[in-house]
């Protein structure tokens, strides 16, 4: 009786015994009410789970520390690429006298690299989906690496030209995309993908900033080739952190690459691009000079600009370009880039969004840079003190990123950041002048970097979240194209305002003066016919030496106020662009920069 009372209880307890090893063998984390030994069964898992939950958030933590530790080579690649140009613009003089060359040619190889970057961003973006993500980052950055070294070692332009225009070009066209890249497809939290793009948007804006304070600093007191070394060195010391870098890459096949629709990208940007530079010069509608290649002139003064002629051909190519990714998606081929991209709406007018806020930040850099150093006087280093405001703004707003997404909206971000932008362009509209203190700067620069900041990581986080993972390479190619068009045309029409206001103001302050004589009148006239730019008193006065005091001091107030109003004008036309960013921002939907389901490949 026994035995059988014994093994009735084996039976009957049995389906609850093999419950529990199920229990333990399946990891449950819950469990459900059990008629038999209910209490006991719910008291064993309870405190397996602990153990579970134990391990889990210990794994958690430690993913979390891998993922934020492959920041830091991103972070101090997209430094390095903001660094370079904005320092190498402070080196001219010296390089000019260095390697026996003049001003033009040291900006034409500023213009070239420009060209290089913006016109392989696209093909570079695609590559990253044939390469690998992590591969093509390393590749873009041995490449710059070795472009930073013969620029270093350069003899004369040509080489630097090699080293700097093409193979530094080339390499941050290849390393750039896949910083976003990366970022985008690791981080699914949207408050940790926010923080991440945070640093890498306040590093990129700290190199832009910086580049003329410690580029300048170097230049002066050691050479520009230091500078261009210690950019070699960097690289070694990124590429021994990038092992960090986690990548699983495409889940997708290998697309084909597109040839011809990256020759005719690269081709129509690098003409449009070509043509926003040339404004500065020429002017948007009619040729200020003679435009002369090779000595031979093509079209002379006050012909048709060739800003238009440039721009007109660079967007035919554009035009092109679409056509022929049209014909290969009707075909089954893979194109260069989705034409489906531009039927979202979230990205279009994100796009919008980073366009103006590069616009805005280039353009005031630019304008404010030009009164530093022609009305104040102000050196590189000096000019990069004093703007030095805008670049802790900057970096302050990477620091808050995380906890403005956790209050508010991507949206409601990017708004905020364009209205404390624009307050700080109405500031110094109000309290700067050519007499005014130093300090006066300070609170209009610092908001305009604390609103280019928070609003430049929110962009970027709303285009890449808006496409799933395996569009990631095309629409970050996109994004950084977008983001060097706004930089040259804030550069390019803040400047060409300025000279067309200074133009202006020049003729027709020397016209109603009562000091010049008609021929001087004359020869003032003739002056702003050949060339206009600029200039400080000081330059003034030298040029003039040797005429009637009254007369210098006549064209050097003329010259004053003109210059002082033509930089507030350029300034105005700033914000007004900004006003087109922040109308884009208003329509933006709530949920833009929410990742896309799709996007969540790591914790």
């Amino acid at each position: 009786m026994r035995l059988v009372r014994k093994d009735s209880q084996r039976l009957r307890i049995g389906p609850v015994e093999q419950r529990r090893r199920c229990v333990f063998a399946c990891g449950l984390l819950h469990t459900p009410n059990i008629s038999e030994g209910g209490e006991d069964m719910a008291r064993i898992p309870t405190k397996f789970d602990h153990k579970r939950r134990g391990d889990a958030k210990a794994r958690s933590e430690l993913d979390a520390r891998s993922f934020r530790s492959m920041l830091v080579p991103l972070a101090m690649a997209q430094f390095l690429a903001s660094y370079d140009c904005s320092s190498m613009s402070v080196a001219i003089s010296r390089i000019t006298e260095d390697l026996g060359t003049t001003v033009t040619g040291v900006q034409t190889v500023i213009t070239l690299f420009t060209l290089t970057m913006a016109a392989l961003m696209i093909p570079g973006s695609k590559l990253s989906d044939i390469w690998g993500r992590k591969r093509c980052f390393k590749i873009g950055l041995a490449i710059y690496g070795i472009g930073a070294l013969i620029t270093a070692l350069s003899p004369a332009l040509p080489v630097m030209i090699v080293g700097f225009s093409l193979l530094e070009g080339i390499g941050s066209a290849l390393m750039i995309p896949p910083i976003y890249i990366l970022i985008t497809v690791s981080f699914a939290d949207s408050v940790a993908r926010t923080k991440a793009f945070a640093l890498v948007s306040a590093a990129g804006g700290l190199g832009s900033a910086s580049g003329p304070l410690i580029g300048g600093f170097i230049t002066t007191t050691i050479t520009w080739r230091a500078s261009f070394l210690a950019e070699a060195c960097a690289t070694l010391v990124i590429l021994s952190l990038s092992r960090r870098i986690h990548d699983t890459g495409p889940n997708d096949p290998k697309p084909e690459f597109d040839l011809v629709g990256a020759a005719l990208s690269a081709v129509g940007l690098a003409f449009v691009v070509i043509g926003i530079l040339q404004a500065g010069t020429y002017g948007w509608l009619h040729a200020r000079k003679d435009f002369a290649i090779g000595g031979h002139v093509f079209l002379e003064r006050g012909d048709i600009s060739p800003v238009i002629v440039f721009m007109a051909t660079g967007f035919v190519l554009i035009v092109l370009f679409f056509l022929h990714v049209k014909r290969r998606e009707r075909s089954g081929k893979a194109p260069l880039i989705s034409t489906k991209l531009f039927g979202n709406r979230t990205v279009n007018l994100g796009l919008v969004t980073q366009n103006v806020q590069w616009f805005i930040m280039l353009g005031t850099f630019f304008v404010v840079s030009v009164f530093l150093q022609v009305s104040r006087g102000y050196d590189a280093i000096r000019t990069g003190v004093v703007v030095t405001p805008a670049t802790l703004g900057i970096l302050i707003s990477s620091t808050q990123m995380g906890k403005l997404t956790r209050k508010y909206s991507q949206r409601s971000i990017i708004r905020a950041g364009f209205v404390i932008a624009l307050a700080g362009i109405t500031l110094l509209l109000l309290l700067v002048d050519a007499t005014s203190s130093v300090l006066l700067f300070v609170p209009g620069l610092f908001l305009i970097g604390f609103g280019a900041g928070i609003m430049l990581t929110a962009s970027v986080n709303i285009v890449q979240s808006s496409v799933p993972d395996k569009e990631q390479g095309e629409i970050s190619g996109i994004s950084r194209s977008v983001s060097n068009l706004g930089s040259s045309l804030g550069t390019a029409i803040a400047g060409a305002v300025l000279i067309s206001a200074l133009n202006s103001g020049i003729a027709s302050r020397a016209a109603e003066s009562t000091v010049l004589s008609p021929a001087e009148k004359q020869q003032v006239a003739l002056v702003l016919e050949q060339s206009v730019s600029a200039v400080s008193d000081a330059q003034v006065r030298k040029a003039l030496q040797g005429k009637p005091p009254a007369v210098v001091e006549e064209v050097t107030r003329i010259n004053a106020m003109a210059r002082d109003r033509a930089i507030g004008l350029a300034l105005t036309v700033v914000g007004l662009f900004g006003l087109i960013g922040l109308l884009a921002a208003m329509f933006l939907p709530e949920s833009a920069g929410r990742p896309r389901p799709q996007n969540i490949s790591a914790p």
